[in-house]
């Protein structure tokens, strides 16, 4: 699952490099995935986690804990 954020499952988009000449090629544009470590207070602990910039945005306007609370209540395992 690399480069694939947790938060907003933004993940790779594939399209075609277009020449000049108008020859296409395949490429892919990966989104701005970071690790980020943010503390949980509620479990006293360090959280790594794989999260593009929107991301980073939505925790700090949201909190670390709703968001946390969100990605696990969809399944998913954080560390």
């Amino acid at each position: 699952m690399a480069g694939i954020c947790q938060v907003t499952g933004k993940k790779p988009m594939y399209g075609n490099r277009v020449s000049h000449s108008n020859i296409k090629t395949p490429r892919r544009q990966n989104p701005n995935v970071q690790k980020r470590r943010f503390w949980v207070d509620s479990e006293n602990t360090w959280l790594t986690i794989r999260v593009s910039a929107r991301g980073i945005r939505i925790i700090n306007k949201r909190g670390i804990e709703a968001v946390v609370r969100d990605i696990r209540g969809r399944g998913e395992s954080l560390n």
